[in-house]
């Protein structure tokens, strides 16, 4: 299956910016590799390092049919990529470039899926903000939207324990990643509320209007 056309552009988008941007010292490196390790230490604060190893892989598995230059990367522990050095050389620079096109694109829409469009979409602007990422009407991100996400995240999150309890295996790892969704979404509320200067509900949730 292939990630959406407007996913793959952005994926695109993404790896031409961090191409010209790229120090010649890291352009031993493909871009995709560049942009992942950029996109690591926010996508792990989402999910947790197991949850974003766990999606990279996946990200990883989806490409590889597509991309046969990925078929010796290996995801590590901490959620890195590495095994690009055991290219076969016939493997050519272009190639390698539109395979990691696939390889973030893939990994954009999981997270689409994980955590929705809007909430991807502010992590990306944050990760790149000098790319000028926005939403389909090219303007920001409306807070209801993101609100919306809020309740998305926390519903996952619910979904998550009622999982964990089915499965006693996999546990602990499940109720890390909930807890880490749920903090997310707390936070995420929280922001999104002093903003907006929303009085009301943040004394509902106990926090000092003050900080506004």
């Amino acid at each position: 299956m292939m990630p959406p056309l407007e996913t793959q552009d952005l994926a695109r988008r993404l790896l031409a910016h961090e191409a010209a941007a790229g120090k010649a010292s890291e352009r031993t490196e493909p871009a995709a590799f560049r942009v992942c390790e950029k996109l690591r230490p926010h996508l792990c604060a989402l999910a947790g390092v197991a949850g974003y190893r766990s999606l990279l892989s996946r990200a990883l598995t989806l490409a590889r049919p597509e991309a046969p230059s990925l078929s010796a990367v290996q995801v590590t522990a901490d959620g890195s990529l590495q095994g690009l050095g055991g290219l076969a050389p016939q493997v050519d620079k272009e190639r390698v470039g539109k395979d990691g096109v696939l390889l973030v694109a893939h990994l954009l829409g999981l997270f689409v899926d994980f955590i929705g469009a809007a909430l991807t979409l502010r992590l990306v602007q944050d990760v790149t903000p000098h790319l000028g990422v926005t939403a389909k009407s090219d303007s920001p991100i409306p807070v209801e939207t993101i609100l919306q996400e809020v309740n998305a995240l926390n519903n996952v999150s619910e979904r998550l324990e009622s999982l964990a309890d089915q499965r006693p295996f996999v546990e602990d790892a499940l109720m890390s990643i909930s807890g880490n969704i749920r903090s997310i979404a707390a936070v995420l509320e929280v922001l999104v509320l002093v903003k907006n200067k929303s009085t009301e509900r943040l004394n509902e949730l106990g926090i000092p209007a003050s900080i506004n």
